[in-house]
């Protein structure tokens, strides 16, 4: 199916022409034919004459409805605008033709109606030079009666020479639909219809809905129950899990997977006649319009900001509205949904220069140079893919200039940690994770390989610190034996020594488990704690330090060190400064 949205001054006859060609009376309701005007959106379909089904959006032509015309034309690729012979080119003419120009619309179609009251001649000359002036060569232009039914065949004809030169449709992207109508049916539920702009709905599927995860169980197109339904089409969603009170015109249907969700975007101007735009206007994007705050930055550039989030993409069009003055100023397409912040004096004029080259298309590069690394899940929720030229460990993107200086920082990290601990120079994962400031421990292990560092156990050193201990065996043994007949009397640097042990010999004696390290060399068996807290719960609680120490038969130096290892481990609690008791 395609879908084309009607456009046109008030009273030039869209609905009647549309009724023809289809059968169907796009005014659903009873106000519409009272006043003989269409105040909301209406939706019909027809079979052309190559047998492509065609659904048509007709939106009101009055300038008072300007909010529901932009609603219907914003999800729809192409556009039949619709002039009278006897009457021509008019205001709202103008302001719809404003309308399709700022939303980028590309694809478009003529109708004259009328033109059995009077020679259209004149009036498709002068439609043809207006829209030449504006870009829009080789349009056609067709002169009809909807009364009589004067060439009908030849527009139907020109109808499917416009669906034709359409873009194919993107059926596997994301899923996105505006919602433009909510109402429920006794025994079905809430129903909601719109123009599908991308990707396929199916029936089972689970999509969100105004921030909530609902599931759909019915969908129609063509007054026809479907399983399954690809865009561009027509169609009414039966939901599961949500009210009609819970839903608006303007809110998304979405698929599975992440969206940006954002409430400021720089934009490029197109079609603004004047840059010197107001402090506030509305926007209108999809069938949502909103009030949003306008800070020029510099040329075409501009931000603009608003007050809830909406999960746009980049590339979409919005149009500006001044809401005063009911006029259509131009278009703006968004070209960063995630902008940095102005912090800095000069940062709009930087902020401008990189904008002036930036194309309406996420670029993986760039977005994850801007930021030095972004999960994967987050670049795909921009609207963008991974890039070959950007790093990719797991889950995360990092820059190369990034990550050569997460390089840096690690083997200086590891080389500053080994210099304070020379009894272990291998850092814990988490602790050089924190460190330089990785975003996950994972990054690690590759980040270190690169860097020549080993990784064993959870820890990163340089090479040729394992755990070996040589011909230190014999002095690792001898202190063992020490410590056996006196598990509290740690060797001091003196004995270390005379026993040729240095600062590599003890970490390997630590790294095996033979040792452990109370910190500033200070060793004891890995039985010592065990053995202390024996000792000290015999004691009355709570204990004093020196009450300790001479249980454990040793000294200030190793005692405090040995109870803030205890204290660590959660076995005992430092009660105040002189105080501690054992944890039961």
């Amino acid at each position: 199916m395609r879908v084309i949205a009607t456009a046109g001054h008030v009273d030039h006859g869209k609905s009647t022409l549309v009724r023809t060609l289809t059968g169907t009376d796009p005014d659903r309701w009873a106000e519409e034919h009272q006043r003989g005007l269409t105040i909301d959106l209406g939706f019909v379909w027809t079979t052309l004459p190559s047998g492509e089904d065609v659904a048509f959006v007709d939106v009101p032509g009055h300038q008072r409805f300007i909010a529901n015309t932009l609603a219907g034309i914003g999800p729809v690729p192409a556009v039949m605008l619709i002039v009278s012979a006897d009457e021509g080119w008019r205001r709202q003419t103008q302001e719809h033709f404003e309308a399709i120009r700022a939303l980028g619309v590309r694809h478009l179609l003529v109708a004259v109606t009328r033109s059995d009251l009077t020679d259209p001649e004149p009036v498709i000359a002068d439609v043809r030079k207006r829209l030449a002036a504006n870009g829009f060569d080789d349009v056609d232009i067709i002169p009809v009666s909807a009364i009589t039914g004067s060439r009908l065949d030849e527009l139907r004809v020109g109808l499917d020479r416009l669906i034709d030169a359409l873009p194919e449709p993107d059926v596997h992207g994301r899923l996105r639909m505006w919602i433009d109508r909510v109402f429920s049916i006794r025994g079905a539920g809430t129903v909601v219809t719109g123009t599908l702009g991308s990707g396929t709905l199916r029936v089972g599927d689970a999509v969100s809905v105004a921030g909530r995860q609902v599931t759909v169980r019915g969908i129609q197109s063509l007054e026809q129950a479907r399983d399954q339904v690809a865009c561009v089409a027509r169609v009414a969603v039966n939901l599961r899990g949500i009210e009609t009170t819970e839903i608006e015109r303007g809110d998304l249907l979405l698929g599975a997977g992440e969206w940006h969700r954002t409430h400021v975007v720089d934009v490029r101007l197109d079609g603004v006649a004047d840059s010197r735009l107001p402090g506030e206007l509305m926007a209108h994007v999809g069938t949502t319009a909103f009030q949003v705050r306008v800070r020029p930055v510099g040329g075409d550039a501009v931000r603009l900001q608003w007050y809830c989030d909406l999960p746009l993409l980049v590339g979409d069009r919005l149009v500006l509205r001044d809401p005063g003055r009911q006029q259509v100023l131009g278009g703006a397409v968004v070209l960063d949904l995630d902008p940095p912040a102005f912090t800095r004096r000069g940062a709009a004029r930087r902020r401008a220069e990189e904008l002036a080259d930036h194309s309406a298309t996420v670029d993986a590069v760039r977005e994850v140079a801007r930021r030095g690394y972004m999960r994967a899940a987050e670049l795909q929720a921009l609207g963008g893919e991974p890039s070959d030229a950007v790093r990719q460990v797991g889950e995360w993107l990092v820059d190369p200039g990034q990550w050569s200086a997460w390089a840096v920082e690690l083997v200086t990290t590891i080389d500053s940690y080994a210099a304070a601990h020379p009894l272990r120079p291998q850092v814990p994962t988490g602790v050089v994770a924190d460190a330089i400031s990785l975003p996950a421990t994972e990054l690690v292990r590759p980040l270190a390989a690169e860097a020549g560092l080993v990784v064993e156990a959870g820890e990163v050193s340089r090479p040729g610190m394992s755990a070996d201990l040589g011909g230190a065996e014999a002095g690792i043994a001898e202190i063992e034996r020490r410590l056996a007949d006196a598990p509290f009397a740690a060797p001091d640097r003196a004995d270390l020594s005379a026993l040729d042990l240095g600062p590599k010999q003890l970490a390997a004696a630590v790294r095996l488990g033979r040792l452990i390290d109370l910190g500033d060399q200070i060793l004891l068996s890995p039985k010592a704690p065990a053995l202390a807290m024996r000792a000290l719960a015999a004691l009355r609680q709570p204990f004093t330090t020196s009450q300790a120490r001479q249980a454990l038969g040793t000294t200030r130096r190793v005692v405090i060190p040995l109870l803030e290892h205890l204290d660590a481990k959660g076995w005992t609690r430092r009660i105040d400064a002189g105080h501690r008791e054992v944890v039961r």
